[in-house]
């Protein structure tokens, strides 16, 4: 959802998201148990001159409570955000950031919040302006993430990676935590730039714990009283303060403290013996009633207890001591201490289980009136009304997504039963469409068979409500809720390579097309051109994909990098180039999503360039489309990693062109993780036969074998186009395997079908695997005809790596060529001139040595700092696994473990190594020598 500017609350509490955002930017107030700590603020001033911050310490120790009180003396500016489950959201996440920015950097704030409506297309866009913002202004600012182990989400923790790798001068950043955070620690730490503030340091002196304890008992305490308490509390700052409110009007203050034990679980049986049970009856009643909230406010207590007077109960409540804390300065809003509050929850669901339903209703109820979506769909959840709380996500989910809120809609479908789902047509098909994105196409038509017979069985009444409510829905979903389903079976159809199925629906969709819905119009237009491209009907595809007018700049970034590949598939490497250019120059104008879209444009740019043996220009190319293109994936809508398996892919080739073996095969590895569902073409889909390519490169055969196996390839095949790249590995892997004999009848079908349809692209690669077939079946004078023929095509453009990559067999090949036409045995090719050729001869070099720009010098060539902290064994395995190109799931069942378990080895790996991704682990790693 969106949300509202900032106001204070005024007194006496007021809803809505305004007020109950601000509670979250507030600096929680250093009375509420804590004294001030002289030597820990001390340090946090010391440790200010790092670029992180870490106090990490389990719960109860005060991690927040000294921060505050820090903050609030030092005099610095401080932007304070307190975090909640909700920020896991990255669109949130960065809004509450910019919020807090904006108490002390109004102006900044407020160009930052603006940069977010629309949303960006990534994090790390929201990132780039808050360093650029922050960087212009005079003086630092002090930003503190309190309670970030609450985070989970993978995208907020990469976007805030991304700030620490661009930090500006004038910010540092301060975290609070319960565990250590999933940032990369041990780079930070060996550059000595992290402060760590852990349990050890948090605990609490004899003479920190005499102050604590007076506070909260009221009086001093005997010094042996303060001994035994600090050491069977061990500092924990909880347990002391539990102990002092126990022990007020106390007289025998030694048989408490000979009784007490500091244990998590015997200070609860102190708070539900000492401290619940000892309130007056309406109180322990409010109390309990009001445990099920996360934060509370007068009216909402009213609504949930269905009685008045609740401000005033709440003030009595904190004037008490009893462990609820104020969250903003006007107390508005309030929460109570998370000890606490567990042990009401659990007194509540024993003592009164049945009245938990109509609590959660209630909160529900008022949350929903004031337009609380987040809260009001949990407590309709946890009320056990899975209906209430459907309706609630129908109505608020568009406005979600058009906030760019996608990881909140995403937890919401999660969280409603299945059943509840299926039974409503557009929650459906927005399951579907997100299935669709992340390339999970069973999943996809699962949704959408859900989404058909929920429509077929649905009251007339219903769908018009959701249609006229449907003018907000952003991406795939329009008014037109059939037209939309069609669209998607469409998209899934050209996935799979059914290019009659994706014209047979996509003509559907036009036809039955409403004034107004460009939309749909598009998606329409668009798959079309994909049938054709999938029909091996290029030049109607290019034409089609030119005239597409998408609605938005990220898609028509996207066009131009599709009609590039068609442009290549025709062997138009010039034109595809200079498109490429023409989107660069237009698209760094622009700011938004439209930037790290471009990553395509790189990721196609690097490809011409490549094809040209241009490898420092398509180097620098494939480095800014993959950074671009991770971000894509990194960003808020759900979207498909095909855009970022191809742009991997073309790195790995050029890396491999450069003798980085380890680099390329880390590449191709992750992006055979990274792209659509095995069910996605080979068309669109490349990263596994490439990968396979690579593998016959480095003398794998047997795996390369064991894959082509897998794809059900056999070389009596009559291949279609959208699986020429498998076939033509079939034909590679045959020469390789000493079967040239049975590669040249399959290459010759290939080069039949390629001809008939003019694909330029294809006809010059077939040529030059035919050539080395032919080479390797002794059939010399045939081997030079087909290297003549496919140069031909290829010299206008400037075709090299298509032959080099071939390897050492077509080397001899051209090098005869070269001697037949200089003894007048063989008349020069028309068109192909004896430099073109001298520069082909040039790239079959192995060893010779590339000029590389500076700024992307694999890392493997850059000596590496030693490791603050080493590998495990375990980690050392995981590692050789990775640099072997092998998926995480391939891991698992290697090493008998979990695939969480894997994950969770790779995450240390790339943390210890200070690696973004598995190719620079895997790059820095063998510098580093711990691998072969």
């Amino acid at each position: 959802m969106g949300e509202a500017p900032l106001s204070a609350a005024p007194e006496g509490g007021v809803a809505g998201l305004d007020a109950l955002l601000a509670t979250k930017l507030h600096i929680p107030r250093a009375r509420d148990g804590l004294v001030p700590r002289p030597r820990l603020a001390e340090w946090l001033t010391g440790a200010l001159a790092g670029e992180l911050t870490v106090v990490c310490a389990p719960a109860g120790f005060g991690k927040t409570m000294a921060l505050a009180d820090w903050a609030r003396r030092s005099g610095r500016p401080v932007a304070w955000l307190s975090l909640d489950t909700g920020d896991n959201d990255p669109v949130r996440f960065w809004r509450h950031v910019a919020a807090a920015l904006g108490s002390v950097r109004p102006e900044a704030a407020q160009r930052l919040t603006a940069l977010l409506d629309p949303p960006p297309g990534s994090p790390e866009a929201v990132v780039t302006a808050l360093v650029n913002e922050l960087a212009a202004a005079p003086g630092a600012v002090v930003l503190v993430l309190d309670d970030y182990h609450l985070i989970e989400a993978s995208a907020v923790h990469e976007s805030v990676m991304f700030l620490l790798e661009h930090l500006p001068a004038g910010l540092r950043l301060v975290i609070t935590c319960r565990a250590d955070p999933p940032l990369p620690l041990a780079r930070l730490r060996a550059g000595g730039e992290l402060a760590e503030l852990r349990a050890d340091q948090l605990r609490f002196t004899r003479q920190e714990a005499a102050a604590l304890l007076r506070e909260a008992a009221g009086a001093a305490l005997p010094e042996d009283a303060v001994a035994a308490l600090e050491a069977r509390t061990e500092g924990w700052a909880a347990g002391l303060q539990l102990a002092g409110l126990s022990m007020r009007g106390r007289a025998d203050v030694t048989r408490f403290v000979a009784a007490f034990s500091g244990s998590h679980r015997y200070v609860l049986d102190y708070l539900a013996e000492e401290v619940l049970d000892r309130q007056p009856g309406h109180l322990r009643t409010f109390l309990l009633e009001t445990s099920v909230l996360d934060r509370l406010c007068g009216p909402l207590c009213d609504a949930v207890t269905g009685r008045t007077g609740s401000q005033r109960l709440l003030e009595a409540v904190e004037r008490a001591n009893l462990f609820l804390a104020p969250l903003d300065e006007v107390r508005g809003w309030w929460r109570y201490h998370p000890l606490f509050a567990g042990l009401l929850r659990v007194r509540l669901a024993q003592e009164q289980p049945e009245r938990l339903p109509g609590l959660h209703c209630a909160a529900a109820a008022w949350c929903e009136q004031q337009e609380l979506a987040d809260d009001a769909v949990r407590h309709a959840l946890a009320a056990g009304d899975a209906a209430w709380a459907v309706r609630l996500v129908e109505r608020h989910v568009w406005t979600a997504l058009a906030s760019g809120e996608g990881a909140t809609v995403t937890r919401w479908l999660a969280g409603l039963p299945a059943e509840q789902v299926r039974a409503r047509p557009r929650l459906c098909a927005l399951r579907a469409t997100q299935a669709v994105m992340a390339g999970q196409a069973g999943e996809a038509e699962r949704w959408l068979d859900a989404a058909e017979a929920a429509l077929a069985s649905a009251p007339a009444e219903e769908i018009t409500g959701e249609q006229a409510a449907a003018g907000r829905e952003p991406g795939w979903l329009s008014a037109d809720l059939p037209g939309s389903l069609l669209a998607l079976r469409a998209h899934l159809a050209s996935l799979r390579g059914d290019a009659d199925g994706a014209i047979r629906m996509a003509g559907q969709v036009l036809a039955r097309l409403p004034a107004g819905e460009g939309w749909l119009q598009f998606n329409a237009e668009w798959n079309l051109a994909r049938a054709h491209w999938l029909n091996g009907e290029l030049g109607e595809a290019e034409h089609a994909l030119a005239a597409t007018r998408p609605g938005s700049e990220v898609l028509a970034v996207t066009m131009c990098w599709q009609r590039g590949e068609v442009l290549r598939a025709q062997g138009r490497l010039g034109t595809a180039l200079a498109s490429y250019r023409q989107a660069l120059a237009a698209g760094t104008q622009a700011e938004g999503p439209a930037l790290p879209a471009l990553g395509t444009i790189h990721a196609g740019a690097a490809a011409v360039l490549y094809e040209q043996d241009e490898l420092a220009a398509a180097l620098e190319h494939a480095t800014e489309g993959v950074a671009g293109c991770r971000q894509l994936v990194r960003g808020w809508s759900v979207t498909s990693g095909q855009t970022l398996a191809e742009a991997l892919v073309v790195l790995a080739r050029v890396q491999l062109a450069l003798g980085d073996r380890a680099a390329a095969s880390a590449a191709v590895s992750e992006a055979a993780e990274a792209g659509p569902s095995p069910d996605a073409v080979d068309l669109f889909n490349p990263a596994g036969a490439l990968r396979v390519r690579l593998l016959l490169a480095l003398g794998e055969l047997a795996e390369a074998a064991a894959w082509v196996t897998a794809r059900g390839l056999d070389p009596g095949d009559q291949p279609s186009y959208p699986r020429e790249r498998e076939y033509l590995l079939l034909a590679r892997l045959l020469t390789a395997q000493g079967q040239p004999d049975r590669a040249l009848p399959l290459l010759e079908r290939l080069q039949a079908a390629a001809a008939a349809q003019a694909r330029t692209g294809s006809l010059i690669e077939i040529g030059a695997v035919t050539a080395a077939a032919r080479a390797a079946c002794g059939q010399e004078a045939g081997a030079v005809a087909a290297l003549a023929g496919a140069l031909e095509l290829a010299c206008p453009e400037g075709y090299l790596r298509v032959f080099a990559d071939e390897g050492p067999p077509l080397a001899a090949v051209l090098d005869r060529l070269i001697a037949a036409q200089r003894s007048g045995r063989m008349p020069p090719a028309p068109g192909v001139p004896l430099a073109y050729l001298r520069r082909l001869q040039a790239a079959y070099r192995p060893g010779e040595t590339r000029a590389v720009p500076p700024q992307v010098i694999p890392a493997a060539a850059v000596a590496a700092p030693p490791l603050a902290e080493p590998l495990t064994d375990r980690e050392l395995q995981v590692l050789a696994l990775l640099a072997a190109g092998i998926s995480n799931q391939q891991i698992a069942r290697e090493l008998v473990v979990a695939l969480e378990t894997v994950k969770k080895h790779v995450s240390h790996i790339l943390g210890k190594l200070g690696a973004a991704n598995r190719t620079q682990a895997v790059a820095r790693a063998r510098a580093l020598g711990l691998l072969e």
